[in-house]
């Protein structure tokens, strides 16, 4: 198996990550008006995709499928479930899934507007935190929720914390039922621990808040931080949430489409089953599958292992950084492979606009992401899922020409 510092920068043919005049145009890098000058090659760090190619494991999983020359009608076998149960036993220690827990989702996203839908109604208010991801911000607007976003606060050694008090006073004075939650946190970077996840679930239970928990990050963890799947801190908690999962984040797979949920509620879940079958759009692709039996495998799993010691190292090396410039504020993400950059200080400092930063980071090629419809008034959001070597590449530019 090749080692990812052998691995070159692969966006892939129909990567978005790559496409730098799109993403300037939308809006995504900031400025609109941003050009990356000449002799400067871009570096994709802004959408939640890798630039490492997939694991070996998956490719070996598709061709073969390929190899059988039919691609009609199929049902999902019980190795699609048993791979399933068995990835998250090993991965999270989970005890007790079983194949009828679970069902394919569209997409995350997808998920969480259904058991949205069955949780609320159209314009109810749901409960989410700040820095908040983007998806969940124009999924529910588009949906017809309102936000209502209790804020993360750093606490004396810059980790992010839940604001419990601040939650519970939200909750109570919106009338809210359903929330949100992130585990691993995206864009923050939080692993939450076990006490945390205890006591936010015990605040929904006393309001009788039902949970969607967005659990896709939870096999990139770094340091040796582990993941507390939200379900297994309680019973009230197990019946309460509506857990997503999916392989893509982890084996850079968005482009084939293919989450699933977990839900033990009996109720819950035939109201799911009713509510996903209406619009008749939530069939998965047999690549898709296939695709996750090659990455819940053992090969899969020692890869992931490898991943996500290149990705502890990139953190560290992008923190120190970060942490170093007057002015700018990051947090060591615990896990992703995101990095939430505030930078508000240094622009106050320097008498500059967080799209003057912005900008100049693009045009040396560096392609971040504007962390404002995340967050806060001079953010920035960085991809660290590339080769360490273009991120020295990456921090080197911006120490030269942005940072200076």
């Amino acid at each position: 198996m090749s080692t990812f510092t052998e691995i070159i920068d692969r966006a892939g043919k129909d990567s978005i990550a790559a496409d730098v005049a799109s993403a300037i145009a939308g809006g995504s890098l900031g400025p609109t008006d941003a050009v990356v000058r000449e002799g400067f090659d871009p570096i994709p760090m802004w959408v939640a995709d890798m630039s490492f190619a997939t694991a070996p494991c998956v490719l070996c999983a598709l061709r073969e499928r390929i190899d059988h020359p039919c691609f009609g009608y199929f049902e999902a076998p019980q190795r699609y479930y048993d791979a399933i149960i068995a990835w998250h036993e090993r991965r999270n220690g989970v005890h007790g899934m079983r194949p009828e827990h679970i069902a394919y989702e569209n997409g995350v996203l997808g998920g969480v507007a259904s058991s949205l839908a069955v949780l609320c109604s159209r314009g109810d208010k749901v409960l989410v935190h700040a820095p908040t991801y983007v998806g969940f911000t124009k999924t529910l607007k588009n949906a017809g929720y309102d936000l209502v976003a209790s804020q993360l606060v750093p606490d004396e050694d810059g980790v992010w914390r839940m604001d419990f008090d601040d939650m519970e006073r939200k909750i109570v004075e919106n009338d809210i039922h359903a929330a949100i939650f992130c585990s691993p946190h995206n864009p923050t970077g939080r692993v939450w621990e076990r006490w945390e996840i205890e006591r936010a679930m015990e605040i929904f239970r006393i309001h009788d808040v039902y949970v969607v928990s967005d659990e896709i990050w939870s096999d990139l963890l770094l340091d040796g931080h582990v993941h507390i799947p939200t379900q297994s801190v309680s019973e009230d908690a197990c019946n309460r949430t509506v857990a997503l999962y999916a392989p893509s984040k982890t084996f850079n797979l968005a482009g084939l489409v293919g989450s699933y949920r977990v839900v033990y509620n009996d109720w819950l879940r035939a109201r799911l089953d009713k509510e996903e079958s209406l619009s008749h759009y939530n069939s998965q692709n047999v690549l898709s599958m296939h695709a996750l039996l090659g990455a819940y495998s053992d090969e899969g799993m020692a890869w992931v292992d490898e991943l996500t010691s290149v990705l502890s190292e990139n953190a560290r090396i992008a923190y120190e950084f970060f942490s170093a410039l007057p002015g700018v504020s990051v947090a060591r993400p615990q896990g992703t492979y995101m990095l939430f950059v505030d930078c508000s200080g240094w622009c106050r400092g320097h008498d500059v606009s967080i799209d003057d930063v912005l900008r100049s980071g693009v045009e040396v090629g560096v392609l971040w992401q504007d962390g404002r419809p995340f967050g806060g008034e001079a953010t920035i959001r960085m991809n660290l899922a590339l080769p360490t070597s273009r991120l020295h590449e990456a921090l080197h530019r911006l120490d030269e020409h942005v940072f200076s």
